[in-house]
């Protein structure tokens, strides 16, 4: 499912926001504008009352797919000539300020072209949308296409903190994994190499939890106490060198970081490091750190004290390897037990649960396939859920046979379609900012 069709209701609802009774009745005067527009929103009107029913099956159906696929590219031709309309409308509100008595007339007949030349295209252009509209419209009763009420469908869902090594809730299935890591940061520096300090990095699939097992790590008070200082930095996609060492150079000294020399930052980071067991976490690094930045990065950390640490998450072995962290001391975090995985559901899900619990057990548990961050987001779906259908229709959703090979796209992807559509559309716009 593309992105585009994920978001197309709300879209489709901005569209019918922007049909006001000021644009409508703007332009009823011109050529029959007005009632073509309303039209419009009628229209699409009908079409966005089944864009819940098309969702779904667009999953098993090409045909449905297209059909939202052409719903998708109408809409922004539409939003194109709103825009238009829009435009024109400021345009000749500001002409009527401008005018002034003794210009009226001779104002008139110079802009009578262009308004004739504007409504001509805008009315063809609009003929045009129209038909194309009534064409949706037409396929949709074709398609079986139905109006689904879903006003009281789930609300909860979760969103993901990397930057954070303060932990929600408590950690299970995870004691084992956090003693080999602790082993691993506590272990001497091989003596073969020419660095102080050593990279240990926790490498697995997006929703096993490394960056819950390396917060866990580091609020591990008898652990830590071997390392100051210790420092948590959030990287996620976009690998910034500045950025970074700035949020490193910051924490380290407890001071603002407001030098506009980068040269300097990396001095006053190097001296404030000096001699000292230091501790750093990059959380979530991506394949954006090339290898230039990070020997540009580590470069001010070469004064620290033998037996310092730098610890990676990473959803890439590459990045691992990049940051020059010996096969040793990779560690590659599985999945969870399945009877974990149960237990993290239950931590999120209400008590109050429908009689058959006991027998959906195994069905929650394969749903989320070991992945902590798929049962913690089951748990909020199924939250404020008490009949026992709307578990089942849940657990039984098509969304779950749409797969990226990571296994958390399916948990994902449903919490996105059991939101209000009033959340969706806030969703969308959250979207287009930087992950």
């Amino acid at each position: 499912m593309a992105v585009g069709e994920i978001f197309l209701a709300a879209f489709v609802q901005l569209l019918l926001d922007r049909l006001t009774p000021e644009i409508l009745g703007y332009f009823g005067s011109l050529g029959g504008v007005g009632k073509k527009l309303q039209k419009w929103r009628e229209t699409l009107s009908a079409v966005a009352a089944v864009l819940y029913d098309a969702e779904q099956k667009q999953l098993a159906s090409k045909t449905v797919d297209l059909w939202l696929n052409d719903l998708k590219h109408l809409a922004y031709d539409m939003e194109d000539l709103l825009e238009a309309f829009s435009s024109q409308m400021l345009a000749r509100e500001q002409l009527k300020v401008d005018q002034t008595c003794t210009s009226k007339v001779r104002d008139f007949f110079t802009e009578l072209p262009d308004k004739v030349k504007f409504n001509f295209y805008m009315n063809s252009e609009i003929d045009e949308i129209a038909n194309r509209l009534q064409d949706i419209f037409d396929r949709k009763e074709k398609l079986g296409l139905k109006y689904i009420d879903h006003t009281s469908s789930i609300a909860s869902s979760s969103q993901r903190t990397p930057s954070s090594y303060v932990l929600d809730g408590p950690v299970v299935g995870r004691d084992e994994d956090t003693r080999k890591i602790v082993e691993l940061l506590s272990s001497d520096v091989d003596p073969s190499s020419t660095n102080k300090y050593q990279v240990v990095a926790i490498v697995g699939m997006g929703g096993l939890g490394k960056t819950t097992l390396a917060g866990q790590v580091f609020n591990d008070v008898d652990a830590m106490e071997q390392f100051d200082p210790k420092v948590w930095v959030s990287v996620s996609d976009d690998f910034n060198l500045e950025t970074v060492t700035r949020a490193i150079s910051k924490k380290v000294t407890s001071r603002p970081c407001d030098m506009d020399d980068f040269s300097e930052v990396q001095e006053n980071l190097s001296k404030a490091i000096d001699g000292k067991r230091f501790l750093i976490v990059l959380d979530d690094v991506w394949s954006t750190c090339d290898y230039d930045s990070w020997t540009k990065l580590q470069a001010p950390l070469r004064r620290g004290a033998k037996g310092s640490k730098i610890m990676v998450t990473t959803r890439d072995e590459k990045v691992a390897a990049l940051m020059g962290a010996p096969a040793a001391e990779v560690y590659y975090l599985k999945t969870l037990p399945d009877e974990d995985c149960l237990r993290v559901f239950e931590l999120h899900v209400s008590n109050d649960r429908p009689p058959n619990f006991e027998l959906l057990k195994k069905e929650i548990v394969k749903k989320c396939n070991g992945l902590p961050l798929a049962a913690k987001t089951l748990g909020g779906v199924l939250r404020c859920c008490k009949e026992i259908d709307k578990w089942e229709e849940i657990l039984n959703d098509k969304l779950w046979s749409i797969s990226d090979g990571s296994n958390i796209l399916p948990v994902l992807r449903l919490s996105y379609h059991y939101l209000p559509s009033t959340l969706k559309r806030c969703f969308a716009y959250c979207s287009i900012l930087p992950q």
